[in-house]
């Protein structure tokens, strides 16, 4: 995707006016409300993309950075097209985990109510309605704040070398999805496979027998999560669940869920139960599969290539995990380091010219984030090891 088109999209994406340019109430980017801003982004990142394809020399990009708007300008196109590549990249943590928004670094509680969904009890004449018992559930969790820099020197840019430019947005968007994507698997995964603590027999919410993953495994993981019960002994209702896999299990997860017809034993008239059923395959329209990277990185033993799990849609009202992220500071912010050096008889330096001591220009990304487990009700697993 060229650069003009990720600008465009990050543009519609967050087309407030107030959004693009403050985030939700920061100071203006860049210090810039002048109407004519838009202009002058639209032909400064015109010629950062014409010098990144090699269709005007650099030469004219090291002029432009020396006048005294286009170093502004430049941090715009750089951060604009960081948070593009950031929106555009797809994550997995959004398929089974609540999003939220935290104010401030502080502790925050999540609260849930369970109970009072009993079925009515009948209630005679003059008889006094009989109270419901309703349990509440607490889990806390706080942001932090994550980052880098990444400094690259004077020199590369006046050797005209401007892949530090061009390929810094990418990595520091990059970095933050993956630093998403691994402290969310962390949350429910450990070295050895599915959470011990949250995967429990006490939660019921281990897949029986541990089973490899299968039409029979998947089966019986389907049947664990629909057997869950509220504190009423009401069930819970499970519209749609995600199949989450590591990369090995892959193709076997795929092959599960696109085949058109599953074999299916009936038990059999003749007392065999070797009689078979063609039924068609109603596991694609019920399970979606997500394949996480992660989880063999997270579970370092030989079980993170074999770990499934199986996690109820968390638009039903009971996600399994939340991560929440800090308000304001929704996306990675991008900041790069004024310089700390001034020209002999005076004027202004650009930033570009770099750090007094090592000529070194340094950008920092900071991203802030949390999240926690909740309701274990919401997910099974299986190690996949069959014992």
């Amino acid at each position: 995707m060229q650069l003009l088109d990720l600008i465009e999209s990050y543009n519609a994406a967050d087309a407030s006016t107030e959004r693009l340019y403050a985030r939700e109430g920061r100071r203006v980017r860049g210090g810039r409300t002048d109407p004519k801003y838009k202009q002058s982004l639209l032909e400064a990142t015109r010629l950062y993309q014409a010098v990144l394809d090699g269709r005007t020399p650099v030469y004219r990009l090291q002029e432009a950075m020396s006048t005294s708007d286009f170093q502004y300008l430049f941090g715009d196109i750089i951060d604009r097209q960081m948070l593009a590549r950031y929106q555009h990249t797809p994550v997995v943590w959004t398929s089974v985990a609540k999003r939220g928004r935290v104010r401030d670094f502080r502790s925050v509680n999540r609260y849930t109510l369970d109970g009072g969904e009993a079925v009515l009890t009948e209630v005679k004449q003059a008889e006094e309605y009989p109270a419901a018992t309703v349990t509440d559930g607490k889990y806390s969790y706080s942001v932090k704040k994550f980052g880098r820099r990444l400094p690259f020197t004077w020199e590369s840019f006046i050797n005209d070398d401007l892949d530090a430019l061009a390929d810094m947005p990418n990595r520091l968007a990059n970095a933050a999805t993956f630093s998403e994507e691994k402290f969310f698997t962390d949350l429910f995964a450990g070295s050895n496979g599915p959470d011990s603590t949250f995967f429990s027999s006490g939660n019921a919410n281990v897949v029986t027998s541990n089973p490899a993953l299968s039409v029979a495994g998947l089966t019986t993981a389907y049947n664990v999560l629909a057997a869950q019960k509220d504190t009423d002994g009401n069930p819970i209702y499970v519209s749609g669940v995600v199949l989450m896999v590591p990369p090995a299990l892959r193709i076997t997860a795929n092959n599960i869920i696109n085949a058109t017809e599953i074999l299916a034993a009936d038990g059999g008239g003749d007392g065999t139960g070797n009689n078979q059923l063609r039924v068609q395959n109603w596991l694609r329209n019920d399970v979606t599969v997500v394949v996480n990277p992660w989880l063999p990185i997270i579970s370092s033993s030989a079980n993170g290539n074999t770990s499934w799990y199986l996690f109820a849609d968390p638009n039903v009202g009971r996600p399994a995990m939340e991560m929440g992220f800090l308000v304001g500071h929704e996306t990675p912010e991008l900041f790069q380091k004024a310089p700390n050096a001034v020209r002999v008889g005076g004027g202004t330096v650009d930033p570009m010219d770099g750090d007094f001591d090592t000529d070194s220009v340094d950008t920092k990304v900071r991203h802030v984030f949390g999240g926690t487990l909740m309701d274990p009700k919401s997910a099974v697993a299986s190690n996949g090891t069959g014992s």
